[in-house]
């Protein structure tokens, strides 16, 4: 999955700013991470778990992407079980990097 599935016309503002915000990270990876959860968890979080979000989502790309692939641990205050979520929609990296340049098998 490379692009938006969720549409944003059913969504609150706050939720269409999450979701352009998602796909529109600045580095590819954390594109697909971020939009792949918001397309699947986007419309039924609580304000509580927005704002959490959005706190997740304040953090450098970079460090965010050697969290996610266990690289650097993950800081204490990004602990909880969203961040965890978050994480488990981290595409295969490895696969992406072949097909993009033509290495896939």
């Amino acid at each position: 999955m490379t692009g938006v599935t969720l549409s944003s016309a059913d969504l609150d503002p706050r939720r269409r700013r999450i979701l352009f915000r998602c796909w529109h990270r600045g580095l590819r990876e954390m594109d697909l991470v971020f939009g792949q959860f918001a397309d699947a968890q986007l419309p039924t979080l609580t304000d509580a778990e927005l704002d959490e979000f959005e706190l997740i989502m304040d953090q450098e790309d970079n460090d965010l992407q050697r969290w996610i692939l266990g690289t650097l641990p993950v800081p204490e205050h990004l602990m909880t079980p969203l961040f965890s979520r978050i994480a488990s929609y981290k595409p295969d990296f490895d696969e992406m990097t072949a097909k993009t340049f033509g290495n896939a098998g």
